[in-house]
């Protein structure tokens, strides 16, 4: 875990990581969520319908946007307070995603950053992008 602070982060300052998705993953979320739209959790379903399996739910993928703020940029100190995402392609279980963010924004009077966040696959597609606004607390 990274724990920048608010007069260490800068414009430019990137942080990554890789995941891969895993079925215990989906499950999860599955039963966190409820959402038990046939595209995500039947695999013939999804098949039927013009995909290569199960779909990962958005909102899963999106959830990596919180573990880049709150455990990479900015890291401990993060109060997340924003996360405006935009999904382009399909996640599949199996997937190997890299979670990339780069400071856009800092704003010390207020202790806030901007982040610009995306998620490409193993492929190189870009599935997902974010605007992430985070808070900076001292400690």
């Amino acid at each position: 875990m990274n724990h920048y602070t608010i007069s260490e982060l800068t414009i430019g300052m990137t942080e990554s990581f890789t995941v891969e998705v895993t079925e215990e993953m989906q499950d999860k979320f599955t039963e966190i969520s409820e959402d038990i739209n046939p595209m995500h959790i039947d695999e013939d379903y999804a098949k039927k319908h013009g995909c290569k399996g199960r779909l990962v739910y958005g909102m899963l993928t999106s959830s990596f946007y919180s573990r880049l703020a709150g455990v990479y940029l900015p890291g401990e100190h993060c109060i997340l307070h924003e996360v405006k995402s935009r999904f382009h392609n399909p996640v599949y279980i199996g997937d190997v995603l890299t979670v990339m963010g780069t400071v856009e924004e800092v704003h010390e009077a207020v202790r806030t950053i901007r982040i610009k966040a995306v998620i490409v696959n193993q492929d190189g597609q870009k599935v997902s992008q974010a605007m992430i606004t985070a808070g900076v607390q001292e400690y």
